[in-house]
């Protein structure tokens, strides 16, 4: 564990294949540097596949393999997963209402489910030709055994578009994890891009 206010810096980066209209696969690579941005401490590989059922509901289920540093030494994560979510408009502001529900394979403990929910509001304002979007977001993580709520993740960035197929995103991300005693922050410079095929 870091200290409480560590700086980190995580990087992710998405390709993304339409296959028809309503049905789309995303593979997703993602790095973790922890300890002020010093110490590279987790890695991600993600495979999803997501199917629109309307404009406003999406259903996907995809496969993640976690490599997390515990104790100074890389552990692995097999975590499968479905997702659930909802999108709509109000006054020209875009809210996206996510759930996610993994099972989480260890090697090196028992395994266990945890369910996330990552609520998202879309400003209704694009600056300049990148069409830079404002948005904010908070993302709780709920574990079936122990202690329930164990994370929470509060989102605030900035998406834009770079090319017709590149997409971005850079966010400031607040983390709460649970301890034994208190919850050790971590303030996350984030950055994501999209490649769309």
């Amino acid at each position: 564990a870091y200290d409480d206010g560590d700086f980190q810096i995580w990087n992710t980066e998405v390709q993304e294949f339409k296959i028809n209209k309503d049905s789309k696969v995303a593979l997703e690579e993602e790095f973790r540097f922890g300890d002020n941005a010093n110490d590279f401490f987790y890695h991600h590989y993600d495979l999803g596949f997501t199917y629109s059922l309307n404009k406003s509901l999406n259903l996907g289920a995809g496969y993640r393999h976690i490599y997390e540093k515990k104790k100074g030494k890389f552990k692995l994560e097999n975590e499968p997963y479905l997702i659930f979510a909802y999108k709509w408009k109000m006054a020209s502001f875009k809210f996206d209402d996510r759930s996610r529900l993994e099972y989480r394979h260890f090697e090196y403990q028992t395994d266990s489910f945890r369910y996330r929910n990552k609520f998202t509001l879309r400003f209704p304002f694009r600056f300049t030709k990148l069409e830079i979007q404002p948005y904010l977001s908070d993302e709780i993580f709920l574990n079936f055994y122990g202690v329930a709520f164990t994370k929470n993740r509060f989102y605030s960035g900035l998406e834009f578009t770079v090319t017709k197929n590149i997409r971005a995103d850079v966010y400031y991300l607040l983390e709460h994890t649970k301890a034994a005693r208190f919850w050790p922050r971590a303030n996350v410079l984030g950055t994501k891009i999209k490649i769309l095929f």
